[in-house]
Order: C-alpha cells, then sequence, then structure tokens
C-alpha cells in the first residue's frame, strides 16, 4: 500500500512538473488562495490554500527568475495587502518570520554541528533586553522601585537607533555565543545538553533578578515602554495612495507598524537564509559535518573542533540577537515569561519536525508548528466556546456544547499535539518533513544495511544457522 501511493504521488509530481504546468500552477493557486482570504478574512482553510501556494514554486520545476518575482509578489505585496483587512493573518506570519530565524540558527549548532542546544532561547533574550534597556526609560530608573517611573521621564535614546541595534544585536548575542561556548568544549552528548540547559535558565533568571541593588531589567514586572522607530513623513500616505484600493480602507499608523515589523523581519530571514546556504556549502559546513559525523577522527585530520564549535555557536546565537531586538520594539514589552526552557524546546521542535540539517526543511517546521499553534488550535477553541455559549447539542447522545468543560480547550493542550507529532514523524519519518539530501543518503544506506544483514543471517532472516553450509574448521577460522 505504501509503495502504491510513493508511485501515485511520483506519477502526480512528475506530471506536474511537465512544460508550462507548473507556471500555470503556480500562478492559479497563488490567485486563488489570495481571492479567497481576501473574501474570508477570517477563514482557516482559505489561508492554508494561500500559504501552500506560496511555498509550492520551490517544489516545481521553474526558473528561478519566475520563482523570485512570484516570492516578490507574495512577500511584498499580497501579504500587506492581506495582513491590512487582517491583522491577526500579519501576526500569524511575522510570528513564522521570527522562528524561522530561530530555527535557521539553531539548526547551524544542531544539525550542522551536531551540538544539542537546550537553552538557544538565551540569545533571544539578550537581544531583546540590549534593546529594552537602552530604548526604554530603564537607564534613568536604576535606583527606583521596580514599577514605578517617574511623570515625565525621558527615554534614554532616540527611537531611531532601533536599527543601529539590530546590528549591535547581532554581535553581542555571538559574543555571548562564545562565552556559552567555552565551557562546552570538553563536553559531548547529553552533558552538552545539561550546560546548555542550565546557561538557558541562568539567562533567564538574571532578567528576572536583576531589579536590585540596581534595577536592570525591572524584574518580574518586564520594561516597558519600549520604542518603536519613527516612521517617515509621508510614508503611510503614500501606502495609502496604493494599496487603499485593494485594502477597502485606510491604513493606521498602529496597523503600518505591524507591516513594517514583518517587512524587517522577513529581511532577517533572507539575510539569514544566505548567510546559512553559503557556509553549508563551504569549507567551514563540511568541518562541521566532519565533527558532527565523527570529533575525533575530524581533529585526527586537522580539523580545528574548538574553533569551529565556538563559530557554530556564534553564528547561531547572532540570528537569535537580530531577532531579539525585533520582537522587544514590536511588542514594546519584555519580560523574562517570553525565555523560557519550553520555548527553547519549542524552536528544536521545529527543526526536528522539519528536518535536522534541512534549510527549507527547518523553515517548513517553523510555519508548521507557529500555524498549529496560532491557528488550527486556537481558532478551534473559538469554535467550541462560540457552541458552548449556544444550546446546539448532539441528538444521539443527547449531549448541550454548554457542558463541555473549559480544559477540554485544544489550546491547552498544544505541547501534547506537539508530542504526538513528534512521536508519529520519529516512526513514520525520521528525517523530518523535508530532510536534508545527506541526511536522505545515510537513512537510505542504514535501511540497505539493516535489510542485507536480515537477508544474510541465514534461512531469509530467520536468525536460524544454515544446515545446507558445512561448518567451517578452526583452520579456515584461524585463517580466517
Amino acid at each position: 500500500m505504501k509503495i502504491k501511493i510513493r508511485e501515485t504521488l511520483r506519477t502526480v509530481a512528475e506530471y506536474l512538473n511537465r512544460g508550462k504546468a507548473p507556471y500555470f500552477l503556480s500562478i492559479g493557486l497563488t490567485i486563488l488562495g489570495f481571492v479567497l482570504v481576501y473574501l474570508s478574512p477570517r477563514s482557516i482553510p482559505a489561508f492554508l490554500v494561500f500559504a501552500a501556494a506560496a511555498g509550492l514554486p520551490y517544489f516545481l520545476s521553474i526558473k528561478k527568475s519566475i520563482k523570485l518575482a512570484l516570492a516578490v509578489l507574495v512577500a511584498i505585496v499580497l501579504v500587506p495587502v492581506l495582513g491590512a483587512r487582517n491583522i491577526f493573518y500579519l501576526e500569524v506570519i511575522f510570528q513564522i518570520a521570527v522562528f524561522s530565524a530561530l530555527a535557521l540558527g539553531l539548526n547551524i549548532v544542531v544539525g550542522f554541528s551536531g551540538l544539542l542546544n537546550f537553552g538557544y532561547m538565551a540569545f533571544y533574550a539578550v537581544g531583546a533586553y540590549l534593546w529594552a534597556f537602552f530604548g526604554s526609560q530603564q537607564p534613568f530608573l536604576l535606583h527606583a522601585i521596580p514599577g514605578t517611573a517617574p511623570i515625565g521621564t525621558q527615554f534614554f535614546m532616540a527611537a531611531d537607533w532601533f536599527y543601529l541595534f539590530i546590528f549591535l544585536g547581532v554581535i553581542v548575542a555571538a559574543i555571548v555565543g562564545l562565552i556559552l561556548g567555552l565551557p562546552v568544549l570538553r563536553v559531548r552528548g547529553d552533558y552538552l545538553a545539561i550546560i546548555t540547559l542550565g546557561f538557558g535558565e541562568i539567562v533567564r533568571q538574571l532578567a528576572n533578578n536583576l531589579d536590585k541593588p540596581l534595577n536592570l531589567t525591572n524584574g518580574p514586572q518586564g520594561i516597558t515602554p519600549i520604542q518603536r522607530p519613527t516612521l517617515p513623513d509621508g510614508v503611510i500616505r503614500f501606502f495609502n495612495g496604493i494599496f487603499e484600493p485593494l485594502v477597502g480602507r485606510p491604513v493606521t499608523v498602529n496597523q503600518f507598524y505591524n507591516i513594517l515589523f514583518y517587512l524587517i523581519a522577513l529581511v532577517v530571514v533572507i539575510v539569514a537564509i544566505v548567510i546559512t546556504y553559503r557556509l553549508d556549502d563551504s569549507k567551514v559546513g563540511r568541518a562541521w559535518t566532519a565533527i558532527r559525523e565523527d570529533e575525533l577522527a575530524a581533529t585526527a585530520m586537522g580539523i580545528p573542533a574548538n574553533k569551529l564549535k565556538l563559530g557554530a555557536f556564534a553564528v547561531g546565537a547572532s540570528f537569535a540577537g537580530a531577532m531579539g531586538v525585533l520582537f522587544a520594539a514590536s511588542r514594546t514589552f519584555v519580560s523574562p515569561e517570553s525565555f523560557t526552557f519550553l520555548q527553547s524546546v519549542g524552536v528544536l521542535t521545529m527543526v526536528i519536525l522539519g528536518g535536522i540539517g534541512s534549510i527549507p526543511g527547518v523553515i517548513i517546521g517553523a510555519s508548521v508548528v507557529i500555524i498549529l499553534n496560532l491557528q488550527v488550535l486556537q481558532s478551534f477553541s473559538l469554535f467550541l466556546s462560540r457552541l458552548r455559549q449556544s444550546d446546539a447539542y448532539i441528538p444521539i447522545i443527547n449531549f448541550y456544547w454548554r457542558d463541555l468543560s473549559n480544559q477540554l480547550d485544544p489550546s491547552k493542550y498544544q505541547r501534547l499535539v506537539f508530542g504526538i507529532i513528534l512521536i508519529l514523524m520519529m516512526i513514520y519519518r525520521p528525517a523530518g518533513i523535508l530532510p536534508a539530501a545527506r541526511r536522505k543518503r545515510e537513512l537510505r544506506v542504514a535501511k540497505l544495511e539493516a535489510d542485507s544483514a536480515s537477508v544474510d543471517n541465514g534461512n531469509g532472516g530467520n536468525g536460524l544457522p544454515d544446515v545446507d553450509k558445512p561448518a567451517a574448521s578452526p583452520k579456515e577460522d584461524n585463517h580466517a
């Protein structure tokens, strides 16, 4: 049955890649998805069709110039228009962009270098608190009681310093990554995971407790308000002049800020993808792969394992630092609760789900997790909430929906759903949704070796000795 399904899918894929079919399919699905979301801004199936249409050209045989043109059309035109009509969609896409960058950074550490990191959100926190401190009133409140600020307290730096702090977030997070890498050079495996987990908790607890003797982080209450960059005069008028007929109403300042942060996040993700691809196809990337496969053999071949592991931590941390600065500015509030251990596990889940070591795979993994979390489960919970407020019931069992407990809301079982998905993935597709080419080859070789061993085990792999083959003499055994 499985073989027939694979053959059917392969036949369909070959048919879709013939001639002009992929071009018509990509453009047609993109238009269809846009129209569906435009007419039904709250429809989940419509958004899923649009998301699938946006990612489909990657898998089809289309010229790179056409792929690039479709990507620009979707990212620069269609998404802002749909986001202005329904800001929730833009929030979902913004979260996908943020966690895609985080997953790409963690993929360098886990997928390329084979270093298990359970404290990755610490670098995200470093970037967020960097701009939260300097882009707020906090430097003037070092001796104030947490949660209190005198009226008229000024901001420490101008709002437009935000753009510089994106680059500073990259640098500072990379330095923190080097600091984390120093104590883990002598450990591997489970011990490495424990050290990174402890590092992540140390950073979170520092943010939680550095409100005395100097109030650096405002403790558990977090830092707010945090400045957003200023908008140039005429930008909103220019945007409304072009897109207001499509949106159907003028875009407000707050809505345009959401579009601005989405575009900045998109630029960071594109830069992260380019850097990751360049590193993967370089001497450094091949050296990371050698360290991941066998560090002892790599060291014996002259590869400086310690330096390269430090480099992996620094590069992976830099993506998280940039996104942390963007997160602080977009939310205008940061607190230690945004950088918990479960958040680190969530990013690791995206990497494993998409495919360890696969650059497009981790982006797909981030998209699946965010859509499942923010859209599917949340929308299902809202649907059940509406049923509870009505008089609807199931006739066969005479069950009224208002009697359904709130504890059964799907949004409360996100970790359970992700756990089930990961278990199924490890059983049926251990390489991930879109595995890396090297990982697919490794699994294929392992499967062939296992099949060969079962056949060579005698009598079709039943574990019994072959009675037709004479036993080897001791002399022959010694010679062998």
